[in-house]
């Protein structure tokens, strides 16, 4: 009884000063809300992925696939490891935390894909990335191993242009 009275009491005082109730509670990492959670849309397109890269930001890692056409189907999730599409094949992915990202648009990789350490980004010195790793193409569908230093925040956009060309975008926080 003595405690809700407290607890009562401190409310009342908060209301009347002006404190509000949200006071002491700690903002987010540069605002970003976006969880962790899996994310995913359905449908799928017979547009061709051309290329990948990544870019570093003052808040998250960002990775960019680019789309010959609309890419509007996809899956991101955190797994325990990487497979290789069709065969099941584990996928080695450097990183406390591996980001499986599939496209739902077919690919047909190619050397230009790749770089020559057989790697599909170069993500020394990111804050976040850690491998960004081919785990393979299978009924129209791309899967990407993305290995990142912790289990972080992340979200997916989709992006239209340049021109009839659309990105699909899976930006990764450096931290809660």
């Amino acid at each position: 009884m003595r405690r809700s009275l407290v607890v009562l009491v401190a409310m009342v005082f908060g209301v009347l000063v002006g404190v509000p109730a949200t006071a002491g509670a700690s903002t987010p990492y540069c605002g970003i809300t976006w969880g962790s959670l899996p994310k995913q849309a359905a449908p799928g397109s017979t547009d061709e992925l051309y290329a990948i890269r990544t870019g570093r930001h003052t808040c998250f890692d960002r990775m960019v696939l680019d789309v010959n056409g609309d890419v509007r189907g996809y899956s991101v999730r955190y797994v325990d490891e990487i497979r290789k599409d069709g065969s099941g094949e584990l996928v080695p992915v450097r990183g406390g935390a591996r980001l499986e990202v599939i496209a739902k648009v077919p690919t047909t990789p190619t050397d230009a894909i790749f770089l020559p350490n057989g790697e599909l980004a170069d993500v020394t010195g990111y804050s976040t990335f850690r491998h960004v790793a081919w785990a393979g193409q299978f009924e129209g569908q791309t899967t990407i191993g993305l290995g990142v230093r912790a289990r972080l925040p992340f979200r997916v956009l989709l992006l239209d242009g340049p021109g009839t060309w659309s990105r699909m975008v899976v930006d990764v926080a450096h931290r809660w």
